[in-house]
């Protein structure tokens, strides 16, 4: 159920709402990868929908609170949140420099420019790109990871069977075609769940998938030289760039070990 109920709410979200701005906008194809404010508003908000459908669904058919499928055994903290927040914003920020020095022709950017549909797409990813990031947390760490996990009953496998579930899902559910980004969206999906997992709780997932999200699309926005942009998942569109990115996420892996591991030894002492 939790494998098949949310990607069918965010399917059908998707498609409503694509609909709907197709109409507003007068496009003849309201279903291009190219991301107009409203599009993005569609794609942030029925994401944002699907996690919390997740959620609530699994809470509901185990009979916990789905407080405790954020984070367990402790309580949700946002100091932790907002540590994590200020360190994935300096790693993923430091990715895209080095993609902007080395592997520029691998991007999508095509110049500076601003004006109203960069302006508005700006404000759609400041305000409602975190509500995306938040969800798919509550989805796929939050939600399936546990769910796989529960099919298994010694816990080093389990933890394995729901790392692997969790990340090829969240692979799929991005629809590449490509080897490169197919990979790279399944090494995310592993990386945010060792950091649910060594954290015990989704906040260094949240955070790391915010900071990543937003800054991605603010760049991508300012950088389409005043159009809307695209985004291209199809065969040959990823490339050994994303091993830059993939570098990033293990970076975050790390800082969130040590710092865990740090607040256990202060606890003991």
């Amino acid at each position: 159920m939790v494998l098949a109920v949310p990607p069918l709410v965010m399917l059908v979200l998707q498609v409503l709402s694509w609909q709907l701005v197709g109409v507003i906008e007068g496009s003849d194809d309201p279903m291009s990868p190219t991301m107009t404010p409203l599009k993005s508003l569609g794609i942030n908000l029925s994401i944002g929908a699907s996690g919390v459908v997740a959620i609530l669904l699994l809470a509901r058919i185990a009979r916990v609170p789905w407080r405790s499928l954020i984070s367990s055994p402790r309580a949700f903290d946002a100091r932790r949140l907002a540590t994590y927040l200020v360190g994935a914003v300096l790693l993923v920020g430091a990715g895209l420099g080095i993609v902007w020095l080395v592997a520029r022709e691998s991007t999508p950017w095509v110049g500076f420019g601003v004006s109203g549909t960069t302006i508005a797409l700006l404000v759609v990813t400041v305000l409602t790109t975190p509500l995306q990031s938040v969800g798919e947390e509550l989805w796929w760490r939050a939600a399936v990871l546990p769910a796989a996990a529960s099919w298994v009953r010694a816990v080093r496998p389990a933890l394995a069977v729901g790392l692997v579930v969790s990340s090829l899902g969240f692979a799929v559910l991005h629809g590449s075609t490509d080897p490169w980004l197919f990979g790279y969206y399944a090494f995310i999906g592993l990386c945010t769940g060792l950091m649910a997992i060594i954290s015990r709780g989704i906040e260094a997932p949240v955070a790391f998938h915010v900071a990543n999200n937003v800054l991605f699309g603010v760049v991508n926005t300012v950088l389409a030289d005043g159009e809307p942009y695209a985004i291209d998942r199809s065969t040959d569109s990823g490339d050994a760039s994303l091993l830059i990115l993939a570098a990033v996420n293990v970076a975050m892996v790390t800082l969130v070990w040590l710092r865990e591991r740090r607040a256990r030894a202060v606890s003991a002492g």
